[in-house]
């Protein structure tokens, strides 16, 4: 997960078969998809989805009105493409995580590696996330796909972190690691939604105090099982 992937990198025709998204096998009108998308995402950093005029993203790509509703059922089927594309970024990134080598195994690192590549995917889907945040509590479904993908984030790090924990007391440790998720998600889910301070989710620190707490936490769970 230390692999940073910029979103929409390639426009390829399999990117855009999703729900809501006219097929296209035309080189240029995949691009000009990818446009719309690309710019809708960058938008949504400084604005609601309610805020998002359509036109004012056409112009800003330099696309006709005509040419986003060719493209996208709904501007509700356009935003719920650019959800399914940030999660499917999260998946991707989710199945390059490899076991890292013996000389990276200490439970600093790996809290570090696994928390740096989900702050990386968060902070490049920044926008969406707010915006799929906002809508949660008039569209539950809205969220839904990142509360998979935050549980799968947690399933696919488990199994890094457990070794470096020790032996015994399995269950207890599990049931860590799961909080510990919970405790950085949540917190990077304020940052991106209230943005309360002191650090927000561009700031470094924020990425190195969040992974030095889940190592803190593995830590003490670590403590309560070695004998004394």
């Amino acid at each position: 997960m230390q692999a940073r992937m910029r979103p929409f990198a390639e426009p390829e025709a399999r990117d855009f078969d999703l729900p809501g998204v006219a097929p296209s096998r035309q080189k240029r009108s995949r691009e000009t998809t990818l446009a719309l998308l690309r710019a809708g995402a960058d938008m949504l950093r400084t604005r609601s989805l309610a805020e998002l005029s359509i036109e004012a993203l056409c112009t800003e790509v330099g696309a006709t009105v005509g040419a986003f509703y060719s493209r996208f059922d709904s501007k509700e089927a356009y935003f719920n493409a650019l959800m399914a594309l940030a999660a499917r970024d999260g998946e991707q990134r989710l199945g390059d995580i490899r076991r890292p080598s013996a000389d990276n195994t200490s439970l600093d690192k790996l809290c570090q590696t696994v928390i740096s590549g989900i702050v990386a995917w968060m902070r490049d889907h920044e926008g969406v996330l707010r915006a799929a945040l906002q809508h949660d509590d008039t569209r539950p479904d809205k969220w839904t796909p990142f509360k998979a993908l935050a549980q799968a984030t947690t399933a696919r790090a488990t199994p890094l972190l457990l070794p470096a924990m020790g032996k015994g007391r399995k269950a207890a440790k599990t049931r860590t690691i799961a909080f510990g998720f919970q405790v950085v998600l949540g917190t990077l889910v304020n940052a991106i939604l209230n943005d309360p301070g002191p650090l927000t989710l561009s700031s470094k620190e924020m990425e190195t105090r969040l992974a030095g707490c889940l190592s803190l936490l593995l830590k003490a769970e670590i403590d309560q099982s070695t004998p004394r």
